[in-house]
């Protein structure tokens, strides 16, 4: 019998996350007759500097309105009441409207096997899946690509792209990433906070069909979200075209408001394959310009945690008022960068030395913290772009340097890099200097629940009673190796990681380490959205010791994509960078290539040295020795140098 949320949400095995999938590309206009018109130009950067910074446009409560009425009408047309949520471009909720006998709840699928572990199998609240799509579709856009909930499907899967004849393949180039923005983030605001972002989701990062970014003169300034089917799902096949109502009833929404149509996903690949960005088109939706909100069957309702059910305007990215901004001279020297800010003019994280003193004999100092961050923006100033249009333009990231205790030594990013990567670059960092710590064990084996048990997995994969002790450096390529259902990647017939569900058990919902990790930190989420508990999980995902009384070393979880490495002085560990916002290696080679420049620069710190990569653990597979992976730098990298192979040697 499937378990709900309203049944669930108080027991110890709960999870919140989000996933779902898709097919197809977009057209643009149609039977609506509002086909979008040509973006404009991007103004040029100011002297001195090689970044655009996107301008200040915003949702105004007409715009969300106008939004919410055409997804309305769609729904109405199509006979399938819906829940819709609208956010800005940094999370900030502006509504959600609940149609007159829409669903409370919509359903997770079990587990392959039937054998269910963390959310698999269960029901969560339609209001938080609307919320997690509108996320998804704000917060993987940009003004150089736009992404729906639909392309977070084909990322996330076991193999790339997902379909019957692609078993074998490799996992999509963003597996994992649902497991971000979570609701116990520590870097996450809420709206407790007021209207600075990035918030948190209450799912994570949707990869169920019905989520789309939006758009006013070609800047990416929100999301809209829809749940109106019975399930929550992701889409395991993109050569067939799906007829999905939520899709449907969400691209509605964005009529008047359409990403451009050369940044769609559609118009963007990864490894050679073209991405996806709805099966729905626009010639087929009802005729919805112009709908009234007024007199729609439904009203706004509030969601605990979230909005308070009122409508309202969303705020301007750029703006102090968004708490992303450019930063001055002092708080970082690059006239590029953006930073994090409480939305009263403070950087939230400055740029710092190291908070382990008691625990290493030489924390990472302010001038290398610096040093570090400067270099790898740097390098990402002039890489060659992955997911951006048009082409060669400039990779687009969020950086994020830690000290050995997780604790936060400055983030900066570029101006339009995708929201989404903020959180995801810390969670890298944590990742990396986490699992190259000689406290790993430890503080797995002290956890609650299954996390202990990942420990004597880990162990026995590798032939190794001494893994998670410090004695090899994982980036998070390494890691991820050890994630995967399959191991190696892709390769069918093969052993699971033993930081992953088996095959048998595994889906985007349940992926193994990284799951079980927040899986009691996600219940008391959703006990507290749902009515159930006055009380928020608190602002740090999982249930590991606390570090000197201050949050634990993975206070927004971990990821398990690459683009992160280690941070050394000479053999010792003293730190992590993470890197997320474009191609997985331009993410790697900014990591490494960035920390390799501050060590030449500084000559004091260091990547790991190379007979402590992980790259050195063998592992014996079927009767083959299988290599991990430490770092994969892309080709033809740099916009300004036709260097090649820039990482090899270092």
């Amino acid at each position: 019998m499937r378990g709900t949320w309203k049944a669930l949400a108080g027991a110890p095995l709960l999870i919140l996350a989000a996933c779902g999938g898709g097919d197809s590309s977009a057209p643009s206009g149609g039977g609506t007759g509002n086909a979008p018109p040509p973006s404009p130009p991007p103004a040029p950067p100011p002297a001195g500097q090689v970044y655009s910074v996107p301008a200040a446009e915003s949702l105004s409560t007409a715009d969300v309105q106008a939004v919410i009425a055409q997804a309305a009408t769609q729904a109405t047309a199509q006979g399938t009441p819906a829940t819709i949520a609208v956010v800005d471009r940094v999370g900030n909720v502006l509504a959600v409207f609940k149609m007159t006998d829409s669903r409370d709840f919509v359903a997770i699928p079990e587990a392959p096997n039937g054998d269910s572990e963390d959310i698999q199998g269960l029901d969560v609240p339609a209001a938080g899946a609307a919320i997690a799509k509108a996320i998804t579709g704000a917060y993987l856009s940009s003004g150089g690509n736009a992404f729906s909930s639909r392309v977070a499907s084909q990322i996330v899967q076991e193999h790339f792209p997902p379909a019957p004849t692609t078993v074998g393949l490799e996992s999509g180039p963003l597996f994992g990433v649902q497991f971000s923005q979570l609701p116990c983030s520590d870097l996450s605001a809420r709206a407790v906070d007021g209207l600075i972002g990035p918030k948190r989701s209450p799912l994570g990062l949707s990869a169920d069909p019905g989520g789309f970014p939006l758009y006013k003169n070609g800047v990416i300034v929100g999301g809209v979200g829809v749940a109106a089917d019975p399930d929550y799902t992701f889409d395991p096949n993109v050569l067939d075209v799906d007829s999905d109502v939520d899709e449907f009833i969400a691209l509605a929404g964005t009529v008047g408001f359409e990403a451009p149509r050369e940044i769609r996903a559609d118009r963007i690949s990864a490894d050679g394959t073209s991405l996806r960005y709805t099966d729905a088109t626009y010639n087929s939706l009802a005729n919805v310009a112009g709908a009234s909100f007024a007199g729609l069957p439904g009203m706004l309702i509030p969601v605990n945690g979230y909005t308070d059910g009122t409508l309202r305007a969303g705020t301007a990215y750029g703006t102090e008022g968004s708490g992303i901004r450019p930063s001055t001279a002092a708080e970082f020297s690059n006239r590029d960068a953006f930073i994090l800010t409480n939305g009263a003019g403070m950087n939230r994280f400055p740029v710092r030395g190291g908070t382990d003193g008691a625990d290493i004999a030489q924390p990472i100092t302010a001038a290398e913290a610096a040093a570090i961050l400067e270099e790898a923006f740097a390098v990402m100033s002039r890489a060659r772009a992955q997911i951006r249009r048009p082409l060669d333009s400039r990779a687009q990231v969020s950086i994020s340097l830690v000290d050995t205790r997780g604790r936060i030594l400055g983030i900066v990013r570029s101006p339009d890099a995708p929201i989404f990567g903020t959180d995801v670059s810390l969670q890298k960092a944590r990742t990396a200097n986490f699992f190259s710590g000689a406290f790993a064990a430890n503080e797995l084996l002290a956890a609650q629940g299954e996390v202990p048990e990942f420990v004597g997995r880990v162990r026995s994969f590798l032939g190794d009673q001494s893994a998670l002790t410090g004695t090899f450096a994982f980036a998070d390529r390494s890691g991820g190796n050890l994630s995967r259902p399959y191991f190696p990647d892709g390769e069918v017939g093969t052993p699971h990681g033993p930081l992953s569900r088996p095959i048998e058990k595994f889906n985007p919902f349940s992926t193994g380490l990284q799951s079980a990790l927040v899986l009691q930190n996600l219940a008391e989420h959703l006990a507290f959205v749902l009515g159930q508990s006055a009380t928020d999980t608190n602002r740090g995902c999982s249930k590991l010791p606390t570090i000197a009384g201050q949050g634990t070393r993975l206070d927004n979880g971990i990821q398990i994509f690459p683009g992160s490495v280690p941070v050394y002085r000479g053999s010792q560990l003293v730190g992590g960078i993470g890197v997320s916002g474009d191609g997985i290696d331009q993410d790697d080679m900014i990591s490494f290539l960035g920390l390799n420049n501050a060590g030449v620069r500084t000559g004091t710190i260091n990547n790991a040295p190379n007979d402590i990569r992980a790259d050195r653990i063998v592992v014996n597979v079927n009767g083959r020795n299988v290599r991990l992976r430490y770092i994969n730098c892309p080709f033809a990298p740099f916009l300004d140098d036709p260097a090649q192979n820039v990482c090899e040697g270092l």
